[in-house]
């Protein structure tokens, strides 16, 4: 018989930490070897974590929600074969039996015993009777009968005395309900009034709900917290809303979408505005880039990298289109829809949810008229699509209906100027409201 501890193993590079997030086993479990033990979670991954060796759980060092460095003690097995494992049951079970004692000491012990309950009796023939404790009276409770709602214009009714009093309070007493006949305010209702203020007249069948369910933020939901925090504590955001009209652009994409072949997914807005962000990027490089405010350094890359922010059931994650420079309009659907599919099942891997340039986030028919983007630190610019909605434009003579969407996008003041945040996004307006110009090269 003996114990094995099991360490937080190294769950990446360059990893010092990770959050447990979930417990596979409890103690008093036994488990078999490869059987998992529990979930960690670093920079948006989860690790599980297998056990190496059969045994029984005899301890959990960590709580859901903790971060525990790497290295630390995760959990302790108790291992040994089956037999060694019986033996050890059966000791424990058979107590020892107590050693017995001399017949001197027994006697002693019996005549002590004798001698102590003497004592006791006499003690209590002398001890005084207890007298009877008179116990004060409590005044009656005075009960109220339910208020009777007053109508609107309804004056209240109420004596001189209360009327003085509840002026001296300061108190309007069309507030106050009143319990006594046909409704008059009483002394008792504006005590009531002190102390509870005014009554809310409720429904009939409806009751309030004064529970409150504490939650704790752990795993994916933490994560998100500390980036989003991280984003608005030290970014100084600008955001730039333009109007596009995406007409020519929703006829062609129902074009391409009526002849895709069968092994080709279905084309939505997000891959044409990735290829007009690949080519606004070529003449503003400086978009395109990660700021590391610490060393004071512009990271600015050449390769377009884009994230794309999914919601999961689990929470926000953003997978990375890599090289969308190099991928044609079928190709970026075709590589958002699969990286879309592994984020939502959990499936995505670390480098799958790392490495973006710059992002794109969309709540697709959800998307409102206007939102105020968070950039996904330490990028400097994120692209926000607003939901497609029809309405009238003038065209110089009359009003036609045009299907016009909203860009809502957010920039790093620190780095990109409100002008080159325009032109950049006015170039995108250009691309989408032209999609022809999308599939010419320069």
């Amino acid at each position: 018989m003996g114990e094995h501890l099991i360490k937080m193993p190294d769950v990446g590079e360059g990893i010092a930490e990770a959050e447990l997030v979930e417990w596979h086993v409890k103690v008093g479990d036994l488990v078999r070897e490869d059987a998992l033990l529990a979930a960690v979670m670093t920079d948006k991954a989860t690790v599980e974590i297998p056990s190496p060796v059969d045994g029984e759980v005899l301890w959990l060092g960590a709580d859901i929600g903790d971060v525990v460095a790497i290295g630390s003690p995760l959990i302790r097995l108790k291992v040994g074969d089956e037999e060694g494992a019986a033996s050890s049951r059966d000791a424990t079970d058979k107590a020892p039996e107590p050693p017995a004692r001399p017949k001197e000491i027994e006697a002693q012990a019996d005549g002590a015993v004798r001698t102590s309950d003497a004592i006791v009796e006499k003690q209590a023939r002398e001890a005084p009777k207890p007298q009877p404790v008179e116990v004060p009276k409590t005044p009656p409770v005075r009960t109220h009968r339910p208020s009777v709602p007053r109508t609107e214009g309804d004056k209240p009714v109420a004596s001189p005395a209360v009327r003085l009093r509840a002026r001296e309070a300061g108190i309007d007493l069309r507030q106050v309900p009143g319990t006594g006949p046909a409704g008059r305010i009483t002394h008792e209702d504006l005590d009531a009034f002190f102390t509870h203020g005014p009554q809310v007249v409720r429904a009939p069948g409806l009751v309030q709900d004064t529970s409150v369910q504490h939650v704790k933020v752990i795993g994916l939901r933490r994560k998100i917290a500390e980036k989003m925090a991280l984003a608005t504590s030290r970014i100084p955001h600008i955001t730039y809303v333009e109007e596009v009209d995406v007409t020519a652009l929703e006829d062609l994409r129902a074009s391409l979408n009526a002849a895709k072949r069968s092994d080709r997914p279905k084309l939505t807005l997000l891959p044409f505005l990735m290829r007009a962000m690949v080519k606004a990027i070529a003449e503003q490089p400086n978009l395109n880039a990660i700021y590391d405010d610490e060393a004071g350094i512009i990271h600015q890359y050449g390769g377009v990298h884009i994230g794309i922010a999914t919601q999961t059931g689990t929470g926000l994650m953003v997978p990375v289109v890599r090289h969308a420079e190099a991928r044609n309009l079928w190709d970026c659907a075709t590589e958002m829809a699969r990286l879309a599919e592994a984020a939502k099942a959990g499936l995505a891997t670390r480098e799958e949810l790392s490495g973006s340039t710059i992002t794109i986030t969309s709540l697709g028919a959800m998307g409102g008229i206007v939102t105020t983007p968070v950039i996904n630190h330490p990028e400097v610019a994120i692209i926000g699509v607003n939901k497609i909605m029809v309405r009238p434009v003038w065209d110089g003579s009359t009003f036609i209906p045009r299907k016009m969407m909203n860009l809502s996008s957010s920039f790093d003041h620190r780095i990109i100027d409100g002008w080159d945040a325009a032109v950049f996004v006015q170039r995108i307006k250009t691309l989408l409201e032209t999609p022809a110009m999308i599939f010419v090269e320069a």
